[in-house]
């Protein structure tokens, strides 16, 4: 009761919404051990830090009494119907009213004491306020040694390389950010994919992000967690791929190309010899051909990927992307899979001629053979790819070259 009068003054209900500086999202799924003490810690931080704030839980389907403890600890409860963790979240920070708010998880992990530290970030210029709990500390069994050694360093690591954030904790549940950020996200995961998208997208637009030293606890659910590490934890690598087409197609198929191509050339005149006893002949090349068009397969999956990406907004950084989407139009492709289909085609063409003009005799210019074809199968990828490209552009109303204007 000594609580509930002290935080009374900072609940929602006291302050017109334009006053409201400081919107704290739970999102919320069986919790009813711990959403009490995550709200009272919550309001409490509110009147120890002088804000004017409210707390909004996203429901997500309890069943355990949850919505009720939490309106009676002073909290306005927010029903989402859609399930997963991103989707609780959205529908709690739509229907929060501050201008910078906070999320955090209800089974009490977090300590929402730490509010007025993320509101101080905030007012010295960040967008993005993240906790770090690598930093702050990790108390003994409030994250398992698999997460806490390997998973989280390992996906931080590799979401730092792909996308250059620069932050230590990946996927700290805990973190503030602008209303105003978040509204230029238009993040899309339902999922636990969420923490990670955001974070992508706030480094794509440019946002100010810093991180804060937080403590981890362990939970207070008093049943198994939601996470599963396994599961996620591929969920969350899968994401990173398929939001970074350079690592996942362009990087792969530009070394395949590249390696066959070597080979092609270093065997076309003749075979060669490794050391004393090894010798690579035809079958090698044959191999050098594989690599070469599976490798230009992979790169126009990859500048397609790019183009989606682009269209679909996903990637709102990509510059250079877009200069050469304005400069590169069908025609181009067209064009530069015609040479490279009719070369193909001449030099097939004379092989067979040779063949002819021998009386039918056995072919012994299989390398011929071998070089000529791929640069004819590689003209028809060319050609078919830069149509699949400029469709990918018609599902935005935009061309391959026509991304300069604007969409209608």
């Amino acid at each position: 009761m000594l609580l509930a009068t002290l935080t009374k003054n900072a609940t929602r209900s006291d302050f017109p919404s334009a006053a409201l500086e400081v919107s704290v999202v739970i999102p919320c799924l069986n919790e009813a051990n711990s959403v009490g003490i995550c709200i009272d810690k919550a309001l409490a931080a509110f009147v120890a830090g002088g804000l004017r704030g409210e707390v909004v839980v996203a429901d997500n389907g309890s069943t355990d009494g949850s919505m009720k403890i939490a309106e009676a600890h002073g909290a306005r409860v927010v029903r989402v119907e859609q399930r997963g963790y991103g989707a609780a979240l959205r529908g709690g920070i739509a229907a929060s009213r501050g201008r910078f708010i906070i999320m955090g998880d209800a089974d009490d992990s977090y300590d929402f004491s730490a509010v007025p530290q993320f509101v101080d970030k905030w007012r010295e210029g960040f967008d993005l306020v993240m906790g770090n709990r690598f930093r702050g500390g990790i108390k003994p069994g409030a994250m398992p040694w698999l997460h806490k050694y390997f998973g989280n360093p390992g996906l931080t690591a590799i979401l730092n390389l792909f996308f250059h954030v620069g932050i230590g904790d990946s996927y700290c549940g805990m973190r503030g950010f602008t209303r105003e950020v978040f509204d230029g996200l238009d993040l899309r995961s339902p999922g636990m994919e969420f923490a990670p998208e955001f974070i992508i997208k706030a480094a794509q637009i440019g946002a100010r992000i810093t991180e804060i030293p937080i403590i981890l606890w362990p939970d207070k659910r008093g049943r198994p967690p939601h996470l599963r590490s396994f599961r996620d934890g591929w969920r969350t690598l899968r994401f990173f791929l398929l939001y970074a087409p350079n690592w996942l197609f362009l990087l792969p198929g530009a070394s395949s190309f590249v390696l066959g191509l070597g080979l092609v050339f270093w065997l076309l005149p003749g075979p060669q010899r490794i050391g004393a006893r090894v010798v690579l002949d035809r079958q090698t090349m044959i191999f050098g051909v594989m690599f070469t068009i599976i490798g230009a397969q992979i790169i126009g999956v990859g500048l397609c990927a790019k183009v989606f990406s682009y269209a679909e907004r996903f990637d709102r950084k990509s510059l250079s992307l877009k200069r050469w989407l304005v400069r590169v139009k069908l025609e181009h492709g067209l064009l530069l899979g015609g040479v490279l289909f009719f070369a193909g085609l001449a030099g097939c063409l004379r092989v067979v001629w040779h063949f002819i003009a021998t009386g039918f005799a056995p072919v012994f210019e299989e390398r011929q053979v071998l070089f000529w074809s791929m640069w004819l199968f590689l003209g028809i990828q060319v050609i078919f790819m830069s149509f699949l490209m400029s469709m990918l552009g018609i599902s935005r109303g935009t061309y391959i070259g026509d991304y300069d204007r604007p969409n209608k």
